[in-house]
């Protein structure tokens, strides 16, 4: 890991590496024993959802691993093909349920870049207030999720909870909804903050780094999830870059890519925060990515929240009823919570989009599950799937 954080300081310093990285085991010969196949999932309490992972032992080492998708295949894609541009909306809700608010904004900016909207400054703020608070709920979320992964069943996954409830009165007050936030608009926001918000807003943001503190001191240094975590799960730079990972399993593996650098996408040049970089790509590295990203995340919005600016929230040549975009297509991505988030359009000039199709970050960063688990104990594989960060709502669609 490039850098982690200290506990009481919020300062940047080396991480702890007290375990020894052992190297992957490799099998090119025969087998020790008699070889078991067995099925973890769907309804295995850790495989986060209806997900089957077809897992070949020899002991209790993992020699083939397989993932099963598709028990959760609701045909968002072919749906939103034979509904209006705005009535596809609220289906993006449900693709990352943890995530709602990034998916409207992914697919927003690709209606808007199809249709040729602009977006007011004050929605701009807007969007990227609501995205920077998603991204520290599912980070959060993410790590109570590993820590439970690794056998601690109750603290840290309810701290977690704790503090995203705080997130969650947000998103409630501002579109009506905890989960399902059906929010954005092409060329702007639904609906204006409403009183008090920015308030409430800036009071959960300035007391989120004490929690974080808090967090880390529980399980930063914590020697079980060292064990757990160094060397397990390595995914080396190049499989990564060749595989299309994106978001914190890449950073992990020393790839400095976020598309909040690279497309500056909304208003996110304006503000100046850094890219955490993992030196190893293991588990251990992906929980730090997390972990720093959140103070990264708590950055940007102190200074979004202390400049939003008045004025409109959406453009006023956006026409929500009628909606049809001259014929074209189109491609709009966002760094969401979990990687490379894309919606994929085609307009005929109809209503509905003739084409429409979603890149999302779960589907394709479990692609690489097998080259992870090769060599590792069973116990290990429920670990590294934690650490991938999965929602089965976007991975069948």
């Amino acid at each position: 890991m490039s850098a982690t954080t200290d506990a009481g300081t919020g300062k940047v310093s080396s991480p702890p590496r007290n375990f020894e990285i052992l190297p992957k085991i490799a099998f090119d010969g025969e087998p020790a024993g008699d070889l078991l196949e067995v099925a973890m999932g769907p309804h295995h309490p850790s495989t986060h959802g209806v997900f089957r992972m077809d897992v070949v032992l020899d002991g209790e080492t993992v020699v083939k691993l397989k993932p099963v998708f598709g028990y959760l295949h609701r045909n968002h894609e072919k749906i939103a093909e034979n509904t209006s541009y705005l009535g596809s909306m609220p289906y993006t809700d449900r693709l990352d349920y943890f995530c709602s608010l990034t998916n409207n904004w992914a697919y927003a900016l690709a209606v808007e870049k199809l249709a040729g909207l602009a977006v007011p400054e004050r929605a701009e703020y807007i969007r990227v207030i609501t995205a920077e608070l998603t991204r520290l709920q599912n980070h959060t979320c993410l790590v109570g999720f590993l820590l439970m992964d690794m056998g601690a069943l109750g603290t840290p996954l309810m701290y977690a909870f704790r503090e995203r409830e705080k997130i969650l009165d947000l998103f409630e007050s501002l579109t009506g909804a905890r989960m399902m936030c059906n929010y954005m608009r092409f060329g702007g926001c639904r609906v204006d903050l409403p009183a008090g918000w920015l308030d409430e807003a800036k009071k959960v943001v300035a007391d989120y780094p004490r929690f974080l503190d808090e967090f880390e001191n529980l399980l930063t240094g914590n020697e079980i999830l060292l064990s757990r975590t160094q060397g397990v799960g390595v995914l080396s730079r190049e499989l990564a870059i060749n595989a299309s990972i994106t978001g914190p399993m890449l950073r992990a593996a020393g790839v400095d890519y976020d598309l909040r650098k690279v497309d500056k996408y909304g208003i996110y040049e304006r503000f100046d925060f850094r890219v955490p970089l993992g030196d190893h790509g293991d588990v251990y590295d992906r929980y730090m990515i997390r972990i720093l990203e959140m103070r990264e995340s708590l950055k940007i919005l102190d200074k979004a929240l202390k400049e939003i600016p008045e004025g409109p929230i959406i453009d006023p040549k956006a026409r929500l009823r009628g909606f049809r975009p001259k014929a074209g297509e189109a491609y709009g991505r966002i760094e969401a919570p979990k990687g490379e988030l894309g919606f994929y359009l085609i307009s005929d000039g109809s209503p509905n989009p003739f084409r429409y199709r979603v890149r999302p970050p779960s589907f394709i960063n479990l692609t690489i599950l097998e080259d992870m688990c090769l060599g590792h104990s069973v116990a290990d594989v429920v670990v590294i799937l934690g650490s991938v960060d999965i929602v089965l709502g976007e991975v069948d669609r």
